[in-house]
């Protein structure tokens, strides 16, 4: 209770005059601005990048830190997509890989963490290739690394949006036994889960750092409030089951081979670090505060998401009932087994349902900003149109928020005719993120290695840089090849097959074809605009 009390203090001193700042600019001899909201820093950061500040800076550590943390939603969805863990690798597997997972993407987010520190702009990885990148190379590389960055952040949006529908269906099932739950029925209830997001994102924008900063409390407090009761409550297995318990009930060729498909659940759950870049003009003083956001993130997250894989685990007295529950997550049936209590279960699974509907908004929040970059770039058709700043109490990107709303209710849609369709679009962010995710990094990779100048940064891993970037490309590429595997082999059919690795070539072939009929000559790159600021 002491911890939670000075985390409300300090979260309350930091914020009570956040919205009374009046606008104002503050200009040096070059001629640089800075929002009243932001530093002298970020003014400099924002006219180096060539960049007009067109944003609040109403984001501090705390709420960005928020923001991030529950925007991953790792502890939540860890337990959420469980099964795919469980299938391939059993107990011990999901909590190896989960370990695993969690050191091998620190060094991801510690490279990101890294070039963000050198360029804080909403356009994240797409405009660090660009400055990154061969000079001959620039344009097409940071072209593509935008459109892959606008369809991994989309797919994000709808993934999580239907997770949180899809799991409200599971409690009515738990609830009511005789309910059927129906395709149809999970897309309307996207629907609204998506319209809550609306809201927050434009009426309730102003007050968006506030409401983040309050959901991060509701994410750690929430922690306790689902491992209490399974600590208290629920039957235990031994720990020689959880920890050496391995299985391989996804038919691979070996337990190794299963662990390694498993550990995609550990991955979706890390999913989303580079949040905090694409909300940089938005975040005061962010050239130090957006990497120290993303790197505290992975660590609270990941312990928290650790914790919770142990606990779960240890819970699970009945496997194969769990696998087999007919709310659609085995989480679920081991809470109502845990506390033996339809309304105990339905409790601890709302605080599920409300963290990751927090998830969503940050999503959506997210994929409009990178839109609206990339919009402001040249690199969308019509941009003119996306890249436009409407004032709704605060400056936000109205149009990017209400496509980025249109696509994700488009790929709902999809859900009532096929299933299998649309597991394989959603299922697209893995490979997206992480394609954008290791071109930025391989490009300042390879600069480090020429031992060609870098640009300052205020957060820097020094010496450890190139071990750590070279660490982190290796696994994005075998995370990027595992993402297209299928959960099982047994009994595959073209329903069960994970068609994203299609749906992802012929994505990424279209962005291609269209960068030849138009990008090329519309979009320049934003290193274009960049200059040097002394």
């Amino acid at each position: 209770m002491v911890s939670f009390a000075s985390m409300t203090n300090r979260y309350l001193a930091e914020t009570k005059n956040e919205f009374a700042l009046e606008s104002r600019t503050l200009t040096d001899n070059d001629g640089l601005a800075a929002d009243a909201n932001g530093t002298i820093q970020d003014g400099k950061d924002m006219a180096r990048l060539g960049k007009k500040q067109q944003f609040q800076r109403n984001f501090r550590f705390i709420s960005i830190l928020g923001f991030t943390c529950t925007l991953m939603c790792t502890w939540e969805c860890l337990v959420a997509s469980a099964s795919l863990a469980l299938i391939n690798g059993g107990l011990a597997g999901f909590v190896w890989t989960c370990f695993g997972t969690t050191f091998c993407y620190t060094a991801v987010i510690a490279s990101m963490a890294d070039m963000a520190s050198m360029m804080p702009t909403t356009g994240g990885q797409y405009h660090w290739v660009s400055e990154f990148a061969p000079k001959s190379k620039q344009k097409f590389m940071s072209y593509m690394a935008g459109w892959t960055a606008s369809l991994g952040w989309q797919a994000g949006l709808a993934s999580t949006a239907f997770l949180s529908a899809t799991m409200i269906q599971g409690l009515v099932v738990l609830n009511y036994p005789t309910y059927e739950a129906q395709r149809w029925h999970a897309t309307l209830i996207f629907i609204a889960v998506l319209s809550v997001c609306i809201f927050f994102n434009t009426i309730g924008a102003r007050h968006l750092p506030l409401i983040e900063g309050l959901i991060l409390m509701l994410h750690i407090m929430g922690f306790f409030a689902v491992v209490i009761p399974l600590w208290v409550l629920a039957p235990k297995i031994s720990a020689k089951e959880v920890f050496t318990s391995f299985s391989n009930t996804g038919g691979w060729s070996s337990v190794g081979s299963a662990c390694m498909v498993g550990q995609l659940a550990s991955v979706y759950s890390f999913l989303g670090p580079d949040a905090a870049v694409h909300m940089a003009e938005e975040i005061r003083d962010a050239s130090k505060i957006v990497p120290r956001a993303m790197i505290t993130t992975v660590l609270v997250n990941g312990l928290l998401g650790f914790v919770m894989v142990i606990t779960f685990c240890f819970c699970i007295t009945d496997l194969p009932a769990a696998l087999d529950s007919r709310t659609g997550f085995p989480f679920i049936e081991v809470f109502h087994a845990a506390t033996d209590s339809k309304a105990g279960a339905t409790a601890m699974v709302s605080i599920f349902i409300a963290l990751l509907m927090c998830c969503a908004i940050g999503n959506l929040a997210t994929a409009s900003r990178q839109f609206f970059a990339f919009a402001r770039d040249d690199g969308m058709p019509g941009a003119h149109i996306w890249s436009r700043v409407t004032t709704v109490g605060v400056a936000i990107p109205l149009h990017a928020i209400l496509i980025s709303m249109t696509i994700s209710i488009a790929i709902a849609l999809i859900n009532i005719g096929s299933t299998a369709a649309f597991n394989s679009v959603v299922s697209l962010v893995t490979a997206a993120d992480f394609s954008t995710y290791f071109l930025s990094i391989i490009c300042i990779l390879t600069k480090r290695l020429r031992g060609e100048p870098l640009l300052p940064s205020r957060w820097s891993m020094g010496k450890w840089a190139i071990p750590v970037n070279i660490f982190a490309c290796a696994y994005l590429i075998f995370g990027m090849v595992m993402s297209f595997f299928p959960t099982s082999r047994i009994g595959l059919s073209p329903e069960g097959m994970n068609w994203s690795v299609l749906v992802y070539t012929v994505v990424v072939a279209g962005a291609a074809v269209l960068y030849l009929v138009h990008g090329r000559y519309t979009y320049r790159g934003p290193v274009v605009n960049v200059r040097r600021v002394e």
